[in-house]
């Protein structure tokens, strides 16, 4: 164990992430916020919906989870979600609760009576997008958004202003709208919406520099995960000096999701030595929840949060880990399963198991048996593992311990 940043006795990554070289380029904001998005953007994944009690029951759990703002929902979507929204405000979780509105002042008005603390104001933004989704003027969607963004600093809200498609709008008219709407109409912050997942992160830096000179606002990082760039993205736009990430849970959302909060937060945590002060021991339990009550399934292998992350199969791992104990745990994994609220570690058995995989089993149960016998053993798992087409439970290893060594039950060794 070191006190190197790279290497505490929670995680074990690379000293090539803290060099100075790496890090002189970073301008992190002193203060970065967390705005899940799960409730609103994450349930626009085509088959997930939450009703209003469950919506309450995941803001609660973002909440003990420690995120800074929970975008509960879009009141104009229907009653349900309207009254989902008063809940969450009513229950006062303790984050910052924010609605959706679109750029329409009754749509502003009714966010507003929810009692919520922000209102994320969108419109369509690409001149493509307003030409033939919408069969809009361009003037139009500017007048609207002066419109909508005023009414709702009048209203009293924090007003983000959220413009769909702004990655893949003409640079100069999507600088023109942002500009006219901050000095015209009214905005708190801005959002930029990667809506179809197809900003680079090489881009990402530049899009956050051009955006700050041209209105001198703080930004706030909307991105999709199309390409599976969100992650990286999302930190290279904070990194930057955009200062509030919209994450979601799982990283659900429209086609290939949103942001994944777990990921982000994590790798910010341990990669870039920035602590967002979440509870991040919550993070599996949180993720959990969200699944269960989205009854959305998501990748046993997910990145932080997958139920079968911690699990080892192969033989030369096992015996790293038995090698190892756990004193040098971090050789396996470059994090320690509770910083997420992950159950502990555990072998498992299949085709690609080792003698060291036997010889866990044995050791875990008070057996001992010789070189030939634990040979033997191995075979017969991996004949069991082929047949199954899957690992081996316990009680197909109790049966080849028992054929093996010709017993009829397991005995433990009396010292």
């Amino acid at each position: 164990m070191t006190d190197q940043p790279w290497h505490t006795e929670k995680w074990f990554v690379s000293p090539w992430d803290f060099l100075p070289e790496v890090k002189d380029q970073f301008q992190f904001s002193q203060k970065i916020e967390i705005h899940d998005v799960t409730l609103r953007d994450g349930e626009q994944q085509a088959g997930i919906l939450f009703r209003r009690d469950e919506k309450v029951r995941i803001a609660e759990a973002l909440a003990a989870l420690g995120v800074n703002r929970i975008e509960a929902g879009t009141p104009a979507v229907s009653k349900e979600d309207e009254a989902a929204v008063r809940e969450i405000v009513r229950c006062k979780f303790g984050p910052k609760i924010f609605a959706l509105a679109r750029c329409i002042v009754e749509d502003v008005k009714r966010v507003a009576d929810c009692g919520v603390d922000g209102a994320i104001v969108e419109i369509p933004c690409s001149e493509h997008m307003l030409q033939y989704a919408y069969k809009w003027p361009l003037e139009k969607a500017i007048d609207m958004s002066i419109a909508a963004t005023r009414a709702a600093h009048d209203e009293g809200l924090y007003v983000v202003f959220f413009p769909i498609d702004s990655t893949r709008s003409g640079i100069d008219w999507y600088l023109t709208l942002i500009e006219r709407v901050a000095s015209e109409g009214w905005m708190d912050a801005l959002a930029l919406v990667d809506t179809a997942g197809v900003l680079s992160a090489h881009a990402v830096p530049l899009m956050v520099k051009r955006a700050q000179e041209r209105i001198h606002k703080p930004l706030e990082l909307h991105f999709h995960n199309d390409f599976g760039h969100a992650v990286v993205n999302t930190i290279a736009g904070l990194a930057a000096g955009a200062s509030v990430a919209h994450l979601t849970m799982n990283g659900i959302g429209e086609r290939a999701g949103n942001t994944p909060l777990e990921e982000t937060v994590i790798s910010l945590l341990i990669q870039y030595g920035v602590d967002v002060g979440l509870n991040y021991e919550r993070l599996y339990s949180t993720a959990q929840l969200v699944r269960q009550i989205g009854r959305f399934p998501t990748a046993d292998n997910r990145p932080v949060t997958g139920d079968r992350l911690f699990h080892v199969e192969s033989g030369i791992i096992t015996d790293w880990w038995r090698n190892c104990g756990e004193d040098h745990i971090l050789e396996i994994f470059p994090y320690r399963w509770d910083l997420v609220g992950q159950p502990e570690p555990k072998i498992v058995y299949g085709k690609l198991s080792g003698t060291a995989s036997v010889l866990a089993f044995l050791d875990q149960h008070g057996i001992k048996a010789t070189e030939g016998e634990v040979g033997e053993m191995l075979l017969l798992l991996k004949e069991k593992a082929i047949e199954k087409k899957s690992e081996l439970n316990e009680e197909d290893m109790d049966a080849i311990v028992e054929a093996v060594l010709k017993r009829t039950k397991l005995v433990p060794t009396v010292d």
